[in-house]
């Protein structure tokens, strides 16, 4: 029997104690703390360039070794209508959660004496926000292009592409696959290297955070905050927990398997940070390479749970903040919008808070200076939406994955067995090279 690790070199206790460090730090020494911001720059400057280079090679292997294009388009097709109808859910909750706690009221703000230059650049991005720019943004300008510039949604196109052309040049092109198949290899051992990094950059991305903008900025917008956090887990628990017993699983042991990425998330407000570890724990269950590489990317795009429960709940507090009544036709064209430019947004920096500044100007009667009052605790909220859209993500992919019979008899046993087992030598299996058996069975 293997010796158990002793507690402080489980990832996600340092993870924790980085996190909580960070925020003492950021309370205590606020100018150190924004002096630490680096750390967690160079952190998700480390994974974000891993991402194309895994999307790409993860999509175009699994393609080439499945061999069935009309899967290929199967899998496809059932995430994008799995992401409409779950994000709309999502949508729909941010709203209804709104009406019910009324977290803008009471605050009677002016918007006449707000400071518009704060938001003025966010206005400006916000015109590059709609399904046109998204579905052009798909195409790149070069191949090279998309690698440079690291947009997921151009790799995974680029990648889909590369992978029918080996299928279609058959034997022809068994050097290159297995070319693919090493790299993979390869990129995922420099992805268990960097992950390493995590507690550092945990430490500087909340110590810069807490110190930049302090409690005090929370008191005022603190039940907004809250409900934003209590809707996100009402969304996860009533609406993705239902989907998951349906198609198997447990919510709750899901999370508890992605803990240490969950964490790296709070710790980073980033969801890119856990894209390529995230897709290796997913095939990890079973989860086929091909659903995974098309579905868990596509997601982060398609079906952003947590920024469209953002989208909705902020506009009807900046309606209730500022004494705004919007009839029940803007509330429809409201949610309307949001559910395209939540797709629309995809690759802008800042997406959230853009996407915000897009959806209120096609709201009128909110106006949209009045996203002044949010643009100090935006960061505090980005971690929920980003934890959020993970989990929502994980939970589409292996949904996806049932459905096409890839999870079945003894591999949904092993799920449930990998799931359920919470120790920390489990926890952190992803340092290992997983065995050549399980490589072969999640391509089944």
């Amino acid at each position: 029997m293997a010796q158990r690790r002793p507690w402080y070199s489980v990832l996600y206790v340092q993870v924790l104690i980085a996190i909580v460090l960070g925020i003492v730090i950021g309370r205590f020494f606020p100018q150190t703390g924004v002096k630490l911001k680096p750390l967690g720059d160079a952190f998700v400057g480390l994974i974000r360039m891993m991402i194309a280079p895994i999307v790409f090679c993860v999509v175009v292997q699994g393609i080439s070794s499945m061999g069935n294009l009309k899967q290929v388009g199967r899998v496809g097709l059932k995430a994008l209508v799995y992401f409409e109808v779950v994000s709309t859910l999502a949508l729909v909750i941010g709203v209804v959660t709104a009406y019910i706690l009324h977290p803008g009221s009471g605050f009677n703000i002016n918007p006449a004496s707000l400071d518009t230059h704060l938001v003025a650049n966010y206005v400006t991005r916000a015109k590059d926000v709609g399904i046109v720019p998204f579905l052009f943004g798909i195409i790149p300008s070069t191949i090279f292009d998309a690698f440079v510039k690291g947009d997921v949604l151009e790799v995974l196109f680029i990648a889909v592409l590369f992978g029918f052309a080996i299928t279609q040049a058959g034997s022809r092109a068994n050097a290159v696959a297995r070319v693919v198949d090493a790299t993979t290899k390869v990129l995922f051992t420099i992805i268990r290297i960097i992950v390493r990094a995590a507690p550092i950059g945990a430490l500087g991305g909340m110590a810069f955070t807490v110190g930049s903008y302090g409690f005090g900025s929370l008191t005022n917008l603190l039940k907004l905050i809250g409900t934003f956090y209590v809707t996100s887990i009402i969304f996860v628990l009533v609406i993705l927990g239902p989907i998951a017993y349906f198609a198997g699983f447990s919510i709750l042991r899901f999370i508890a398997y992605i803990k240490d990425e969950l964490l790296i998330v709070l710790g980073t407000s980033s969801s890119e940070t856990v894209l390529p570890d995230m897709m290796e724990k997913l095939e990890r269950l079973g989860v086929s390479k091909t659903t995974v590489g098309l579905v868990f990317p596509t997601g982060y795009s398609f079906n952003t749970d947590g920024t469209n429960i953002y989208l909705t709940l902020c506009v009807i507090f900046l309606a209730q903040a500022t004494n705004t009544h919007l009839s029940l036709s803007r509330l429809l064209a409201m949610l309307l919008f949001a559910m395209i430019a939540s797709k629309g947004a995809s690759g802008v920096t800042g997406t959230g808070f853009v996407t915000l500044a897009a959806t209120l100007s096609a709201v009128p009667d909110v106006p949209i200076q009045a996203l002044a009052i949010l643009v100090g605790i935006d960061k505090f909220m980005s971690e929920c939406r980003a934890m959020t859209n993970v989990v929502g993500n994980g939970v589409a992919t292996i949904v996806v994955s049932r459905w096409e019979k890839e999870l079945e008899g003894q591999k949904m046993a092993g799920l449930h067995r990998i799931m359920a087992n919470r120790s920390a030598a489990i926890s952190e299996t992803k340092l290992e090279e997983p065995k050549s058996g399980t490589a072969k069975t999640s391509q089944s």
